[in-house]
């Protein structure tokens, strides 16, 4: 029997039911046979080797595809457990999946303990086995064998995992002589990895709950390529260099203190300073959109999570309590702004007329994340998030959607993030029972989504099961200097809030009606915002945008005041200035604020204190020569107000 293969330009050809994508690609090319690593089939990713049954829609993925390399580190992560069975018996396994650079295996050496300093030999054990070209081999199994198998081996994680699986959905993956539960996809041998790299051990509670047990997580990455392998390590090297914790100590951005908490950052005064100046720049462009401020409090009442859905969905291990003299009071640190900005809408009655009312608030929220996840800025427990909920009536949706857009396109842009992908997350087509709201209205807020992104030509990934629980979004996804990839921007759209909080509108028919609400965040957070900011400028940020826009260095005691007499007219000219007069030669002093990124560096002497001169340096070009004062205040204006107009 014959099936019909559409390709993604739309061509067909047919083949013998069950094919494999590995035959389709031999059908193409010999070549395109050696690179293919995966294939989609209508819309899922499957190994090469799984035969196709039916009229399918195929893709064939190489290693430039996510979807190929996914593949390839889901291999890979079994390889590593492979190695780990052989060197140490008796060791259990957790999960080891592939995630967006590598992948990782949470196991249980038992008496064991595997170091850093181990990583080498584990390597090289999963090199003999890559070298062996093994084969893997899929095998679906039912839910008693899968048990009956597992607890053979004591494996009592994965028996744990299989426990909670349904019947005949259950497949398993052996290569060499290790079999492991998963859904795949894989590689078809383990012969295309070439070069490997462990880079790190670390511990990691048991399904992520801190009331299991600790297991040791190794983290590693594979290339089919040992060239892709040196310039990854390479690249590591420079993310080193740019890691915003190490920038934001250098320039005195931001600080942490365990007295005050973990995860609980606090801006010092130059941070500060860059933190308002964004928050600034976002509040002009919202006002130019017609978004209007608000301020709501810290904390909410239970009752307020339980009636938005929050509660239930999140669990109350992820609401703070706060601890209130009056008994029967419950009320938690607020996790997020959304259910307050109901409760403003709902304070009075609204007209067709006012809408879409645009409310806006850099809100601090807060969140439990476990100590062993907290990074830096980029993963903490109080941040703040530059949120914003449109409520409209439904034929306004698609027209605020794309105002949405246009404001994040100025942010990126002004910001030098020019380099992004957009991802639209939809529900799980079968697995629904996690969303709120009914169809009818999920299918209104993804076709407004989809909808928004055609008209504005965004070419826009499609994510199944990545929607929040009331409802579809689009998630921004910027490309920093070195290729990584940090999810900021994101907008949603949401018909459930509005009905939970029985908000209304009376429309021009004098009728009742249900307003639509459009959640946004263009920084996502302004914790993560400046930490991804950082790294992608390593701390060189944009002459408008940079704590401190210039600095003075005076090249002895006696040319001090001349110094703080610049300072002064460049305060006027609103330009941001410093004054380092220590007593250091001025060699130290050009180095110590090169270290601090500030853009400019004057110098004054004797010669300029007499003409009225500095003589600039600037950073990353060195000298640029002996300048009036005049002309440079007007010349560094002049540079920020040629950034500004190409916003």
């Amino acid at each position: 029997m014959m099936i019909k293969i559409t390709f993604p330009d739309d061509s067909i050809r047919e083949y013998e039911k069950g094919v494999t994508g590995l035959q389709i690609a031999e059908s193409i090319s010999p070549r395109l046979a050696k690179e293919v690593l995966a294939c989609g089939v209508n819309g899922e990713t499957y190994d090469l080797t799984r035969p196709i049954e039916e009229d399918a829609k195929v893709v064939l993925y190489k290693w430039e595809d996510e979807e190929g390399k996914h593949a390839f580190w889901h291999t890979s992560a079994h390889l590593l457990a492979e190695a780990l069975q052989a060197l140490y018996p008796g060791i259990q396994f957790g999960i080891g999946p592939a995630i967006e650079q590598g992948f990782y295996y949470d196991v249980d050496p038992g008496t064991a303990t595997i170091k850093e300093s181990d990583l080498p030999t584990i390597e090289a054990k999963m090199q003999e086995f890559a070298s062996m070209k093994e084969p893997l081999v899929r095998k679906s199994i039912s839910k008693a064998d899968a048990l009956k198998y597992f607890a053979d081996r004591d494996e009592t994680y994965k028996c744990e995992l299989i426990s909670e699986l349904e019947d005949g959905h259950i497949t398993t993956y052996t290569q060499g002589g290790f079999t492991d539960l998963c859904r795949g996809p894989h590689l078809p041998s383990t012969a295309p990895i070439k070069a490997i790299k462990l880079t790190t051990v670390a511990g990691a509670y048991w399904r992520g709950q801190e009331d299991k047990k600790m297991l040791t997580r190794i983290y590693g990455i594979t290339f089919p390529k040992k060239k892709l392998l040196t310039e990854y390590l390479e690249m590591m090297e420079e993310a080193k260099k740019r890691d915003h914790r190490k920038i934001g100590k250098e320039m005195e951005l931001f600080m942490f203190s365990e007295t005050v908490g973990k995860g609980l950052p606090m801006w010092l005064p130059k941070g500060t300073a860059l933190r308002l100046r964004l928050e600034d720049f976002l509040k002009k462009i919202q006002k130019e959109f017609g978004y209007e401020q608000v301020i709501t409090p810290h904390i909410g009442n239970k009752l307020l999570y339980v009636t938005s859905g929050h509660y239930a969905k999140y669990g109350k291990d992820s609401f703070q309590p706060i601890h209130t003299p009056e008994e029967g009071e419950e009320y938690l640190l607020k996790p997020m702004n959304c259910p307050h900005h109901c409760e403003i809408y709902k304070w009075t009655p609204r007209s067709y007329r006012e809408l879409p009312l645009r409310l806006a608030e850099f809100g601090t929220v807060y969140r439990y994340e476990q100590s062993g996840e907290l990074h830096g800025l980029t993963r903490v427990r109080g941040f703040t998030q530059d949120d914003a909920h449109i409520f409209c009536r439904p034929d306004q949706v698609k027209e605020e959607f794309l105002s949405v857009m246009d404001i994040i396109f100025i942010i990126f842009k002004a910001l030098n993030f020019e380099n992004f992908e957009a991802q639209i997350s939809l529900r799980d087509p079968v697995n629904r029972e996690k969303y709120i709201g009914s169809d009818e209205n999920w299918e209104k807020a993804e076709n407004a989504i989809v909808e928004a992104c055609k008209e504005k030509g965004l070419k826009a990934k499609i994510e199944y099961g990545e929607a929040a629980f009331y409802g579809p979004k689009l998630d921004f996804m910027v490309r920093d200097a070195l290729g990584r990839k940090w999810q900021l921007g994101t907008i949603q759209v949401d018909y459930n809030l509005p009905e939970r909080f029985n908000l209304e509108y009376t429309g021009a028919d004098n009728l009742k009606h249900r307003p639509v609400m459009i959640h946004r965040a263009p920084f996502g957070s302004m914790e993560r915002f400046v930490a991804v900011l950082i790294e992608h400028t390593a701390g060189k940020f944009p002459l408008w945008l940079t704590p401190d826009q210039v600095a003075i260095l005076p090249i002895s005691e006696r040319f001090n005041d001349y110094a703080h007499e610049v300072k002064k007219y460049l305060d006027k000219n609103d330009i941001r200035a410093s004054v380092d007069d220590r007593n250091e030669k001025i060699g130290r002093k050009i180095r110590d604020n090169e270290v601090k990124r500030i853009p400019y560096m004057l110098i004054v002497g004797e010669k300029e204190a007499e003409n009225r001169e500095v003589s600039v340096r600037k950073q990353g070009e060195g000298d640029q020569g002996v300048i009036k004062l005049e002309d440079f205040a007007k010349k560094l204006n002049e540079e920020v107000q040629n950034m500004i107009n190409k916003w």
